[in-house]
């Protein structure tokens, strides 16, 4: 019989969390929250350079944290990555699932096999390789939290962004069979579906003014969200008080999904 939970907590202490995409914005959002939590947390992305900077701000608030350079596209890079987060702390509890790339902006008919090819090595492939790396030792410990990040461009066609909505539209999928064939071995595999939040990733969004100005006219709440606001999401989705969700997306969009403002005032 299952044990009641105690109320929430985001008490990660002992805790081992590997989060892909931390050297900026959603990902590194996530990965400080989780180290103040107490947990050990794993960094990676392709460049050094940037997860360094995040390693040294954790270590500085009296966190510990292991940057690792690894593309999550290349199944050799990801077993390398989650070998070395092994021997350094011992084993994976939480996986997060952020790394992504947008290399083609435009109509997706006219989109390169190459546009394809990348988008779906990162954005799906990565999430696939780097869950069945950590599979094991999360089995091996009778338990698991994966979180994929997924996004609203995965269940609404955006403009000039067709490959991607795509792939999202997959990560969904992807979070429902794994939650399915993962829940015996008591892993929970559960998805963020952010709006638009302001990154460095969608830079272009926020810049340029008409853009923006669209965007912001669709939200009821009238902005785009800050990567810190995905942090709670992640919390509860790495804690015990999740451990009864799973194949679920927790969607964070400022109202954008349940329709324009101005249906709603009619």
């Amino acid at each position: 019989m299952h044990t009641p939970q105690r109320p929430f907590s985001a008490d990660l202490t002992g805790k081992v969390a590997l989060v892909t995409g931390a050297s900026r914005g959603i990902g590194r959002a996530i990965a400080e929250a989780y180290a103040a939590a107490g947990a050990h947390v794993v960094l990676a992305a392709r460049k050094p350079e940037g997860l360094e900077a995040v390693a040294q701000a954790i270590r500085a608030q009296g966190g510990q944290a292991l940057p690792i350079a690894a593309h999550v596209g290349h199944p050799e890079a990801v077993t390398m990555l989650v070998q070395k987060a092994v021997e350094q702390f011992g084993g994976i509890d939480i996986l997060v699932n952020n790394a992504a790339t947008n290399p083609h902006f435009g109509p997706l008919l006219e989109a390169e096999p190459a546009h394809w090819d990348k988008t779906f090595e990162v954005n799906v492939k990565g999430y696939v390789y780097t869950t069945r790396a950590c599979y094991p030792y999360m089995k091996q410990r009778g338990k698991g939290k994966i979180i994929n990040m997924a996004s609203i461009a995965g269940q609404r066609p955006l403009p000039g962004m067709g490959v991607y909505c795509v792939t999202k539209a997959a990560v969904l999928m992807l979070t429902e069979v794994l939650a399915a064939e993962l829940a015996a071995d008591n892993i929970q595999v559960n998805a963020i579906v952010p709006g638009f939040i302001r990154t460095q990733f969608s830079r272009v969004l926020w810049e340029t003014p008409a853009i923006h100005e669209a965007i912001i006219r669709q939200i009821p709440q009238h902005r785009m969200a800050e990567p810190e606001e995905l942090v709670g999401a992640a919390l509860f989705l790495a804690s015990s008080a999740s451990d009864y969700m799973t194949g679920a997306a927790l969607t964070l969009d400022g109202g954008l999904l349940i329709g324009s403002p101005a249906l709603h005032a009619l």
